[in-house]
């Protein structure tokens, strides 16, 4: 099995710098680097692939905040610094996002998704570009530079089917988020009998010694991407969770994210154990008393990503990837991946391919 961590938005640059050199002592397959409202992915993809041998991913960068041939520019220069490790993790995010913190307007994500994917791969081939697009128009555009592949694979985060087909089409891979497993396993199975790719799909978890602050956290951070993220709201409301992502959002709008998570009920979003049940979002408890869980409820899904709370500085990332390897974590399978990030005060994940 290979494990990869990605190391969260809330962690300070200091925090992930030295989380990233622990790891680097674990040999992971891929150390993802997210971007939301702190760290440039870039810069830090740059800093981790000096202190680590796997590949490291975006996880993602979202196609309003920057051009597609700065994307493409950006790529094949973190691709020639890590000497052909990167993997480039695109999405849409989010209106609130978009529109309030870049200035953009939301505007037909798929279409603008599937355009831009198109300009970067036009820029990594080093062909001269000539595009005129529904969104973006390119004239005599050369790369300077050569990276070391002209082909840097693509992942992108897809959630309503409309993503999901555009995924299937163009990507190398695909990055869920949020989806019930029941539910997961069964798009899965349909998407990959017309082309397989790779698969991560991140579910959020916690870890600690005290059961009952794991779920606490693991539901702030399901409430947060219920709040803000109107598409995982519909997509969650729409899979049997209506009550609870009403709540959830009417609480957000009298407090904002202060009171919110208390309408993440453990019976219904987070599971704990033998008793989690199948479309479960989030997994929550203590590492050991997980040991037994059932990995039937994840078989014949080739990756999986859970992400977890608790831990926050670089011993807390060692004693993660310990963990990890000394098979605390049940469904580490081959052909499942987790993803565990932390949000005190940010984010650190591991996952099992």
């Amino acid at each position: 099995m290979r494990l990869s961590y990605s190391l969260g938005s809330l962690l300070t640059i200091e925090q992930v710098l030295d989380c990233a050199k622990i790891l680097g002592k674990y040999s992971p397959d891929v150390v993802w680097i997210p971007e939301t409202w702190g760290m440039e992915n870039f810069s830090m993809l740059s800093m981790v692939s000096q202190s680590v041998s796997s590949k490291i991913g975006s996880s993602i960068i979202n196609v309003y905040s920057r051009s597609p041939t700065l994307v493409a520019m950006g790529a094949a220069t973190i691709d020639t610094i890590s000497n052909g490790r990167l993997i480039l993790g695109l999405g849409t995010s989010s209106e609130p996002i978009v529109k309030d913190w870049h200035g953009q307007e939301f505007e037909q994500p798929v279409s603008r998704l599937k355009e831009y994917i198109e300009i970067i791969r036009l820029v990594l081939s080093r062909k001269k570009v000539e595009f005129n697009g529904k969104f973006f128009s390119l004239k005599n555009f050369s790369l300077l530079i050569t990276p070391p592949r002209k082909h840097i694979p693509i992942y992108l985060a897809a959630i309503n089917q409309k993503m999901i087909e555009l995924t299937w089409q163009t990507a190398d891979g695909v990055i869920f988020y949020l989806r019930p497993i029941s539910e997961l396993k069964e798009i899965v199975e349909k998407m990959q009998k017309k082309r397989r790719i790779d698969i991560t799909c991140q579910i959020i978890t916690c870890m600690s010694d005290d059961s009952e602050k794991a779920k606490i956290r693991a539901k702030k951070t399901l409430a947060f991407y219920i709040s803000v993220g109107k598409i995982y709201r519909d997509f969650l409301s729409k899979n049997g969770f209506q009550k609870e992502t009403a709540n959830i959002f009417d609480e957000y709008k009298k407090s904002e994210l202060g009171h919110s998570h208390r309408h993440a009920r453990g019976g219904s979003f987070c599971g704990r154990g033998r008793q989690s049940q199948r479309r479960d979002c989030c997994y929550a408890g203590r590492a050991q008393a997980e040991r037994g869980e059932d990995p039937e409820r994840m078989r014949g899904i080739r990756g999986s990503v859970y992400r977890s709370s608790n831990f926050h500085d670089a011993a807390g990332v060692e004693l993660l990837a310990a963990t990890a390897l000394a098979g605390f974590f049940p469904l580490s399978q081959s052909g499942v991946t987790f993803t565990l990030p932390f949000q005190e005060p940010g984010g650190c994940t591991f996952s099992v391919w």
